[in-house]
């Protein structure tokens, strides 16, 4: 029995695994074989030890995230984000998480995100607790939990986080407030998506395990649907 009901998990794929030579391609693949909500990984080098990409490459995804009604969601690793926010904006992002650890006036960030029209995600790395998501909860529409340290693709699960996300869905039901989505970030895969679903992930951030070239990018959207959905019955 799941913690959440039968409220179904989205797989968002992350392009950080992608072919860039073939982003678009890849892209339109993974739109095309049902996800509505594509992940973009922005880091700088400062608050994550890597360098990704920036609002170039959200603009040039933003036309078939049109075409498919998909949301165009933007993580933000960086320090100082509210710098960014409507440049990512006006690129074509729907959806902006930012980091507890980033934002001193985190309740200024997220009201920021949300006079942008895009949905206000909040993000906490592995070890820091869910208290600091106390305060800002009702204002937020996504809760991010990291499951690696955040920087760089393809690292281990932690599994610890499995708890953290049962701990976070009862916080929410207390709360009432179960319209606010659970998303995974790091690691996660069909080893291990089926037993977060249960736990309450809503939203499954996949990268090495959607972006891998052992089946095709809709083969493996199947597998983790397909485990997420025998997991809720």
């Amino acid at each position: 029995m799941s913690e959440r009901g039968a409220r179904p998990v989205q797989i968002a794929p992350s392009i950080l695994a992608a072919d860039f030579s073939r982003l678009g391609e890849q892209v339109a693949e993974s739109l095309a074989a049902g996800v509505r909500r594509i992940h973009v990984d922005v880091m700088d080098g400062h608050f994550v030890p890597n360098i990704t990409m920036g609002p170039l490459a959200v603009e040039a995804l933003r036309p078939l995230a049109q075409r498919f009604g998909a949301v165009l969601e933007v993580h933000l690793m960086i320090e100082e984000p509210d710098r960014y926010l409507a440049g990512f904006s006006q690129a074509g992002a729907t959806a902006m998480t930012v980091h507890v650890e980033a934002c001193p006036h985190l309740n200024r960030t997220v009201h920021n995100i949300r006079s942008l029209q895009a949905q206000p995600g909040v993000a906490l790395n592995p070890a820091t607790p869910l208290i600091a998501l106390d305060e800002i909860l009702p204002d937020i529409d996504v809760a991010l939990l990291m499951s690696v340290n955040p920087g760089f693709g393809g690292q281990k699960f932690i599994p610890s986080t499995i708890d953290k996300v049962k701990r976070l869905r009862r916080i929410l039901a207390d709360r009432r407030l179960e319209r606010i989505e659970i998303e995974l970030d790091g690691g996660v895969g069909e080893e291990n998506i089926a037993e977060l679903a249960r736990a309450g992930m809503t939203i499954a951030v996949a990268g090495t395990s959607i972006f891998n070239g052992r089946r095709s990018i809709a083969e493996n959207i199947r597998v983790l649907q397909g485990a997420c959905a025998a997991a809720l019955v």
